[in-house]
């Protein structure tokens, strides 16, 4: 059986022209609070100069992605991390900052010596080892 795949699902549908849904709720709301900041000042040097920002503010909420994931959770993931705790799993320890002093190695005399089996007892190991079944079936 052939089934269609659906291509493209990381991009939003697009509501007025190129701009998708919450561009346009990031603009009318940019709109609203232009709106707030003129009816506050009145006069058109200080709106212009407290507008700007505002404006700026909400163009960067509706356009900009950086490392192409929406810039609120970008400023979200900021937040986070500037007021979660921060646990260290590990950390190196430096070398260096240890003081360890290298003693020599004392040779001693007493060297292990390799034991040797003759024939015999090889024979008796070996009939040991084949009658453990029968020593675990009693």
């Amino acid at each position: 059986m052939h089934y269609n795949v659906p291509q493209f699902i990381d991009l939003e549908d697009t509501i007025v022209g190129p701009l998708t849904a919450k561009q346009v709720l990031w603009l009318f709301g940019m709109a609203a609070a232009l709106l707030v900041v003129w009816m506050a000042t009145g006069d058109w040097i200080f709106f212009l100069i407290v507008a700007a920002p505002v404006a700026i503010i909400f163009l960067a909420l509706a356009f900009y992605r950086p490392n192409g994931q929406p810039f609120v959770k970008f400023i979200t993931h900021i937040i986070l991390f500037l007021i979660k705790p921060k646990i260290y799993m590990w950390k190196r320890d430096d070398v260096k900052s240890r003081n360890i002093k290298k003693t020599k190695k004392i040779e001693t005399n007493n060297k292990h010596k390799r034991k040797t089996l003759k024939q015999e007892e090889l024979i008796d190991l070996a009939k040991i080892l084949d009658s453990e079944s029968e020593i675990l079936k009693k």
